[in-house]
């Protein structure tokens, strides 16, 4: 393609991964894998906090939140990169790469506050746990979960307006599996100070304001663990939030990660494989890590299936009936 400015354009090419098409059904199995992986994952979860009258607590509604977010998430990128592959297509149309910004952006912000709000909800509980369910009543748990909404919306508002005042070269091609908003960003042929700075500043407050709520919400329950005298008070204190810390850990170091691959190697290609982690990896994992540490989810889980079970065998008898 000859260089050029063109703000009306019809589309982008999404480079992917790989370029080599012999790479092409190994990469379509293995994201397919992941991505049915973390939808039933997830979903099980959700179903097994719904349908479990014993899990309808704060610390489970942000779980199921949580979920269904990640759910989202990777709903957004995921089932059209697996298009792509399957059409030998790379194309993304302009409408298309703005709605993934937009709902990329929106669910990653909302998935940083649902972990500072869980954070919160391991400090009250471990901290002050005999006003536990005075501070976390559910209208509260409610109305911070929609604050975090809404200001997750809003950035992810914010941040595709902007996108949409960038003009592009003709030379579209974004090296990416999903339209990222950093590449879309420097990608464009207009001046991207703006959108820089916008970029910056809403990193620093909507994901530094979280991470150091989570800090400081650690901080305090550690403090308050190394004030229990038995070391079966300090390990069950412990495990109520060892689930989440390492949620935390996970998706905090692979954002890490990602951002200083990108800015150590220069190299989109690197940051893209880097990026599958936060956007792939970690919403897959998240269902394993919740159910293997937590007695409460897989016992749920369990009753879920024997009435599951049993409902269908109970169908079968029924029609079997004459």
């Amino acid at each position: 393609m000859g260089a050029g400015n063109d703000t009306h354009i019809s589309g982008f090419l999404l480079l992917g991964l790989s370029n080599d098409e012999e790479l092409q059904p190994l990469i379509f199995a293995v994201f397919l894998s992941m991505y049915l992986i973390t939808v039933f994952g997830n979903l099980l979860i959700i179903l097994a906090i719904s349908s479990d009258s014993h899990l309808h607590t704060p610390m489970y509604f942000l779980l199921a939140n949580v979920s269904f977010v990640d759910i989202c998430f990777t709903s957004t990128t995921i089932p059209k990169m697996l298009v792509n592959i399957q059409t030998h297509s790379k194309v993304i149309t302009y409408t298309g790469c703005i709605s993934q910004i937009c709902f990329s952006v929106l669910f990653a912000g909302w998935d940083d506050f649902l972990l500072a709000l869980m954070a919160y909800d391991r400090f009250v509980a471990i901290c002050h746990p005999l006003h536990y369910r005075v501070i976390m009543d559910p209208q509260l748990c409610g109305l911070l979960i929609l604050v975090s909404w809404i200001m997750s919306a809003l950035n992810s508002l914010l941040q595709s307006l902007m996108v949409l005042q960038l003009s592009f070269c003709t030379d579209l091609e974004i090296p990416h599996f999903f339209c990222e908003l950093n590449q879309m960003i420097q990608l464009a042929c207009s001046d991207t100070f703006l959108n820089n700075t916008v970029l910056y500043v809403s990193i620093v407050l909507l994901a530094g304001g979280p991470l150091a709520g989570i800090l400081y919400s650690y901080s305090k329950i550690i403090s308050s663990i190394r004030r229990i005298s038995s070391a079966q008070g300090k390990y069950k204190a412990f495990s109520t939030c060892a689930s989440h810390l390492s949620v935390v850990s996970l998706f905090y170091c692979t954002v890490l990660g990602v951002y200083l691959i990108s800015a150590s190697t220069q190299s989109s290609h690197a940051s893209a494989v880097a990026s599958v982690m936060y956007t792939v990896v970690t919403p897959m994992l998240n269902p394993f890590i919740y159910s293997l540490r937590k007695r409460d989810i897989k016992g749920a889980l369990i009753r879920f299936f024997k009435r599951a079970t049993i409902n269908g065998t109970i169908v079968l008898v029924v029609k079997k009936c004459p």
